[in-house]
């Protein structure tokens, strides 16, 4: 039977092969990435990444990812125009789908300041082999100035609400979280930058030292909208302290709250995940849903590989209506 067994597990192997045109030499586990999101097209999971054009992978089981090619194969003109410096490692996509377009939101910034953008792409498909691959970049969403702005333009995350608005979520340290709506066809703030929300923040305004908290995204699930964000200290190997807070609120647009009813913007923010003997610091997630039950995927510090960051998912179970990542559970991204 054990024989039998390994046998079909070879055999389904090879017909993810061959489906996905990946050879077993192209295709690699526990691989190393920052920031990921994930989304699925026909058969095909897609996973993009912090990286230089913005990292890419695809796989057909979750365990098993070819490396694509980047995004972009030389840095946006108007990225290189507006973050004196940038020369095209592009930091935290996020990805979506709406009226027969894939949406690839993306930040450029320099490490430490809150020069920042925010861009956006789109393409027809995800399928680097159809002719109709092709990203078009439609520039610049949203920027953050020093001593203008008192928030950092990176880290988006696109998010529609009940009545059909969208609106993105972004933020890193600074002033917090923030949140602005978009216009119809998600190409354009809709509202004056004056209008940016703080959806949350480490410290109750304002705020006069480090804020460690990035990383936005927020999903519509029954009748809440939940608000995950990553906390303390991301990019530091072995000296890592990323974890994994979450919040959530009746409205897109806040107040979000905690369980013990704290709001976000204030300070509050329930523990979800954070590092263990295995794992320095676990953070920056997505949010991967199919078939009625969803996935955090997001990346973890490892202590095996002395810091190194890898691609980790787990399923989330949902008690008395807030997300649970079940102790044990296992990494479906492990060799």
């Amino acid at each position: 039977m054990l024989r039998l067994l390994n046998r079909c597990s070879a055999g389904f192997l090879l017909i993810a092969l061959l489906i996905s045109g990946a050879t077993a030499q192209e295709l690699r586990t526990n691989i190393s990435v920052h920031d990921p999101v994930m989304i699925k097209q026909d058969s095909v999971y897609h996973l993009f990444a912090t990286g230089v054009g913005i990292a890419s992978w695809s796989s057909t089981d979750r365990v098993h990812w070819k490396q694509e090619k980047p995004l972009f194969d030389a840095p946006p003109q108007w990225a290189v125009d507006a973050v004196p410096g940038f020369k095209g490692h592009i930091w935290a996509p996020d990805i979506s789908f709406y009226n027969g377009l894939y949406y690839l939101y993306y930040s450029v910034s320099a490490f430490g300041k809150n020069t920042s953008c925010i861009g956006v792409a789109t393409s027809p498909t995800l399928n680097t082999a159809s002719a109709n691959y092709h990203w078009t970049d439609h520039g610049k969403l949203i920027q953050s100035v020093p001593g203008k702005t008192n928030w950092n333009a990176i880290d988006p995350n696109l998010v529609v609400d009940k009545a059909g608005t969208p609106w993105l979520a972004f933020g890193s340290f600074w002033d917090g979280l923030k949140m602005v709506k978009l216009s119809p066809d998600r190409l354009a703030v809709a509202d004056s930058t004056a209008a940016v929300l703080t959806v949350a923040s480490r410290f109750a305004a304002p705020v006069k030292s480090t804020n460690p908290i990035e990383a936005p995204f927020v999903i519509q699930k029954g009748k809440y909208y939940y608000l995950f964000a990553s906390i303390d200290y991301c990019c530091k190997g072995p000296q890592s302290t990323y974890k994994i807070i979450v919040g959530r609120a009746a409205r897109v647009d806040g107040p979000y709250v905690d369980k013990e009813g704290k709001r976000l913007d204030q300070g509050g923010g329930t523990l979800l995940l954070q590092g263990n003997e295995n794992w320095y610091g676990v953070g920056h997630n997505g949010i991967y849903s199919e078939n009625d039950t969803d996935f955090l995927v997001f990346h973890g510090y490892s202590a095996a590989e002395k810091g190194r960051s890898k691609l980790l998912i787990h399923q989330i179970t949902w008690k008395k209506g807030w997300p649970e990542i079940e102790p044990g559970a296992a990494n479906l991204a492990a060799e």
